[in-house]
Parts: C-alpha cells; structure tokens; sequence
C-alpha cells in the first residue's frame, strides 16, 4: 500500500478529522476528495456515503472510522495507538466510542444552532461538497442549514429543556480531558492512544474549529486547544510510545461522565430497538430528553465493547469495574442483555456492507 490511499470526506466533517489526524500520527500518505459527488457509487459499493469512505491502493472500499484504524493498526503496526495492558486497552477504546457516539449531539449543537457557526460552516460545505448543485449558493446553504439542525440537531433530542444539558456535556468533556493531561502529554500517555484519536473527531473538527465552541474552548480550557494541535501534529518516534501500565487516577471523572451519558444511551437504545421501537425517552444525570432515535449502529457499538470487555482476563477485567463504579456501567457485563443488531454477523468491517448510524442517515 505504498501509493497512499484515498480519503474521501470533508475538512469540517468529524470522521473525517478523526481519520487524518490518525493516518498523519501514523506517517500513511493520503489524499483528501470530496464525498458527495461520488455518493451513489458509494452507496452501491458499500452500503452507505457516511463520511469518510477509504479507498486503498488496491481499489477496495472502506467505511466506518473505528474498524477503518483496527485494519490500519494489523498493516502498519509500527507506533501503535492501542496501549499494552489489556485494561487501559479497553478504557481506551470506551473513551473513543463516547467520542464518536456521545459528543456528537452537543458537536452539532454547537455548529447547527449558533447563527454565526451555522452560517460559516454551510458556506464551506456547499463551497467544498455542493459546487455541482444547479441552485443559487443562498439556496444551497440554506438547504443544508434547515437539513442539518433539524435532523442532526432537533430531531436528535436537542429543546429548550435539554440544551442546557447538551452544552453542559461539553464543558465537562474540557474539564476531563484538562484534568488527564496534567502530567502527560497526551491521555494515557506520550503519543497519541485510540483515546485521543477517538476524541479528534469532536474536539478537532467540531470544538476545536467551529468559532463558538472554539473559543470556549481557548478560554475555559487552554491545555485541551494545545493538545488537539499537539495531536494533529504528532509524529510517531523512533522509540515505541509509553503508554501508561495501569488505568491513571485523573481518568475518574471522564469515566463517570462516560458512564452515566454514553453508556446509559446505549442501554437505553438497546432496549428500545430490540422492543422495535423507532424513537425512545430517557434520562441522562437527571434531565429527560425525548424520542431519540433508535439507532441499530449503536446497538453494534454496544455489542463491540461488551465483547471487548468479555475477552478480558480477570484481573484486568476486575480493574475496569473498578474504575467504573457506576450503576450504568454494569451494561457492559450484564449477563441478561439480550439485544442483538445483526450487523456484521461475519465480522467483516471495515470490508462489510455498512449501514448508517440513522437508519436512512438523517434523524427525522
């Protein structure tokens, strides 16, 4: 694969910045395209045009950011993401999947309902992704701006009532992430771990560039702005990373906040799909957000890391419950969960037929 590969995707999409700023660490050449131009092509060779979809030197296809980098990991083991002991290996993937599955609510909060960030960032998705739309550019960012705060914003549970929430869940996430890099560079170690490239996909495209939640994050938590560029930026060394040995102690309160929104969703979403169910209520630290959708992804999602964590030894296995001394977190070892997505039953991804995380891709 020494021709590099082809990213197709945007510069302000969330999966996308997760997905560079991993290939960058790792030293994997690439190009950036455009993906909505080659979308029907995408939906018919892989199942769906969620950004991004990789194209390897060889032609294949590929989908879905988290199996996309495990695949990456088995082909150029060199500076390895995935840390060594077992228990902070998983810590380290749960903190990726809260990354992609939870701060993505109040990341297009952030870009969909403050008029300043909605009105630049649908200037650059139609000027990068729309150019051959026949309609009027104020029409297209229009278009994309009533698309994108109704389905990704409204219709993922954000009111009056749960706003407060939403932005709430961001402040903690800069007070967590702040309180871990105390004394290391990066979350768990000297270089960069699947954790913080996890969080690239919010804190990078979305938080750290979006102008409300940017400066918020520049003010409040200065430290998080220098290790998103610190991230983007980081080389692999001629020594192997030093990840820490054991599950640090400043990982607490990002753990809790983990379980008790993250994990309480996944449960939560679970329930609802296996009852067959297309939209569900729940309460997360004592606010209620109604009819969210029901998401067979994150069923997956959920499946992944109850696997994961049953393939633990049991000391290691004994250490993440101890870590995670919330009622929430016992999804994770329940032995009466019984929902079942039927998603990728072979074990094929990132090489499956993928499906959206939204049934059809957007939350109607």
């Amino acid at each position: 694969m020494s021709d590099g590969v082809r990213v197709y995707g945007s510069r302000v999409s969330y999966f996308t910045g997760k997905l560079e700023a991993y290939l960058r660490y790792k030293g994997i050449p690439y190009e950036l395209l455009p993906l909505v131009r080659h979308a029907p092509r995408f939906r018919a060779a892989v199942g769906t045009s969620q950004m991004p979809v990789v194209e390897l030197a060889d032609g294949r296809l590929i989908t879905d950011t988290t199996p996309i980098l495990q695949y990456f990991e088995r082909e150029f083991p060199d500076a390895p993401v995935m840390p060594a002991d077992p228990a902070v290996r998983f810590i380290a993937l749960l903190i990726e999947d809260y990354g992609d599955e939870w701060l993505w609510r109040p990341a297009m909060h952030y870009r969909w309902s403050y008029r300043h960030d909605r009105e630049l960032l649908s200037s650059l998705i139609v000027d990068e992704q729309l150019e051959h739309m026949r309609l009027p550019r104020f029409a297209k960012r229009r278009l994309i701006q009533r698309r994108q705060r109704r389905g990704f914003v409204i219709g993922d549970g954000v009111s009056n009532r749960t706003r407060a929430h939403v932005e709430a869940g961001y402040f903690r996430a800069l007070e967590n992430i702040t309180a871990m890099l105390q004394d290391r560079r990066f979350l768990l170690g000297n270089a960069p771990s699947i954790a913080d490239i996890g969080l690239m996909g919010p804190m990078l495209r979305h938080f750290g560039q979006d102008p409300t939640p940017a400066e918020l994050m520049r003010t409040r938590a200065p430290a998080v702005y220098a290790w998103v560029g610190r991230s983007w930026s980081a080389c692999p060394s001629p020594t192997p990373p030093k990840f820490v040995h054991a599950v640090p102690n400043d990982a607490a309160p990002m753990l809790q906040e983990i379980a008790q929104t993250h994990l309480a969703q996944l449960a939560a979403n679970a329930a609802a799909y296996e009852a067959g169910q297309r939209r569900f209520d729940a309460t997360f630290q004592g606010c209620s957000y109604s009819r969210l959708p029901v998401s067979r992804y994150r069923v997956w999602c959920l499946e992944r890391l109850r696997a994961e964590f049953a393939a633990l030894g049991p000391v290691a296995r004994d250490e993440v419950r101890s870590r995670l001394p919330v009622v929430e977190a016992s999804i994770l070892w329940r032995e009466d969960f019984s929902a079942r997505s039927g998603y990728d039953e072979a074990c094929e991804a990132p090489f499956n037929q993928a499906i959206n995380v939204y049934g059809k891709g957007v939350p109607r």
